[in-house]
């Protein structure tokens, strides 16, 4: 698997690329000394994974991650820091390791990784067997606890990333589902349902109000519920190329 290693000392990624010596399965592909050049390399490259520093100059490694649209790796922090660790894996870090880095440490970390690739190859596999695109007029199971419903997509204005899990909303409901938002983009109509950031998908259909927001970016708001989305600014350009504004 392809990854790149992001820190902002030279002497900390020469030592982790020494370390991941020992896992011919690890291809290091690139290294970045800060947030920007690590996003420019992101957009190139596409790693399957990041060995990401938190504290850099300019912008954290949480910066990072927040800046990322569409595509986004899977991660490693590697830190001096053990402070950040529960703000990492509301990042969903697959580990958090701590400098300077213990090879068996670094070698449970690399499992984890390799686990969760064979997880989500049994995913592709599935989603191969069944890749029909759902329309707004498709009606889905959807199960959350003791709960069900039959919800017609059409009705769900807005799709929220919660970890491994993604949030629907629906009439007063929000339930969760087992898929992460990356793979429910794939199934879901681009014409109705559009990627907005890294955590949201919002149904067009529902938008009532569009605002100029930070840095380029938008701010829609929905009807019915009143929410409001960022548009980032990467995708703003795609939002206004999609609706001809």
């Amino acid at each position: 698997m392809k990854a790149l290693i992001v820190d902002d000392e030279r002497l900390a990624r020469n030592e982790l690329k020494r370390l991941l010596e020992n896992f011919p399965k690890i291809n290091i592909v690139g290294e970045a000394a800060n947030a920007e050049e690590a996003v420019e390399l992101i957009d190139q490259l596409h790693p399957d994974l990041l060995f990401l520093d938190i504290q850099m100059p300019g912008k954290t490694g949480f910066d990072l991650l927040t800046d990322l649209e569409g595509y986004v790796p899977e991660v490693i922090f590697t830190t001096a820091y053990d402070e950040y660790a529960i703000k990492a894996f509301e990042f969903n870090a697959l580990d958090y390791l701590l400098k300077p880095i213990e090879l068996h440490r670094l070698s449970e970390a690399v499992q984890k990784v390799e686990e969760e690739f064979d997880r989500q190859k049994q995913l592709t596999e599935t989603v191969k067997d069944n890749t029909t695109v759902l329309s707004e007029n498709d009606q889905v199971f959807v199960k959350d606890g003791e709960k069900c419903w039959f919800v017609r997509l059409g009705n769900v204005r807005l799709f929220e990333s919660m970890g491994n899990y993604v949030r629907l909303y629906f009439d007063d409901q929000k339930p969760l589902v087992l898929k992460s938002l990356n793979a429910l983009e794939d199934r879901l109509d681009p014409k109705i349902f559009f990627r907005a950031n890294r955590k949201h998908i919002i149904n067009l259909k529902y938008i009532q109000k569009i605002e100029p927001w930070f840095s380029g970016g938008l701010q829609v708001t929905l009807r019915e519920s009143g929410d409001k989305i960022e548009i980032s600014r990467r995708q703003a350009i795609r939002f206004k190329e999609l609706l001809s504004l």
